[in-house]
């Protein structure tokens, strides 16, 4: 078992338990963990909001298909790539309503070949920047005080002003900014590491 960061294990123990194919806590992770992301790069994609589950729901049903007996090797290729040829693949093939399927590896075969539009794949990389900003956001939400996450929130998200930050919460203008330099510095740790869990 890898390491555990907040409550989601890591990326390649997670992998390891989907490839069991019965896994249900792997799957339930699995959407905890991804799901906003393959919505989000849908919406980036011109998916209509309310289309965007089903994109969900049939990129699960793809994984579902592909993922029993799956050994994830870095040396073939980043999980993240192949996840986001998937999601790809279901929206061109929702737009072109053809509903043939793709095996994992013609999907790995896409994605090595870098059959990915530039325009697409800055998408993915701006969707995948939010994705490790909400996963380590999971971490804070538990590891700082109430008074930390909200001068945080007020200063450091929502550009308010530090005095008039301070005086809301009660606390002092060096209070506000410390929270924030603590905060700031944790969740530049935080996804520092999740990206080196990604191999």
């Amino acid at each position: 078992m890898g390491r555990v960061f907040g409550q989601t294990t890591t990326h390649a123990s997670l992998l390891a338990r989907l490839s069991g194919g019965t896994d249900r806590g792997a799957w339930a992770e699995f959407m905890d963990r991804y799901a906003e992301l393959i919505r989000g790069f849908a919406r980036r994609q011109g998916v209509q909001p309310a289309e965007c589950d089903d994109v969900l729901q049939d990129v699960l049903v793809a994984l579902t298909r592909a993922m029993p007996g799956f050994v994830y090797d870095p040396s073939k290729g980043k999980f993240r790539s192949y996840l986001k040829t998937a999601v790809l693949h279901v929206i061109y093939r929702r737009s072109c309503q053809n509903k043939g399927a793709v095996s994992l590896e013609q999907l790995m075969e896409l994605t090595a070949a870098g059959a990915v539009d530039d325009a697409a794949e800055a998408q993915w990389e701006a969707e995948w920047r939010q994705h490790h900003l909400r996963l380590a956001m999971k971490t804070i939400s538990v590891e700082f005080n109430k008074a930390d996450l909200e001068a945080f929130t007020h200063y450091g998200l929502s550009n308010k002003d530090a005095r008039q930050t301070a005086e809301a919460l009660g606390l002092t203008v060096e209070q506000v900014y410390q929270a924030k330099s603590r905060i700031i510095r944790r969740l530049g740790e935080l996804i520092d590491q999740q990206v080196q869990e990604e191999g």
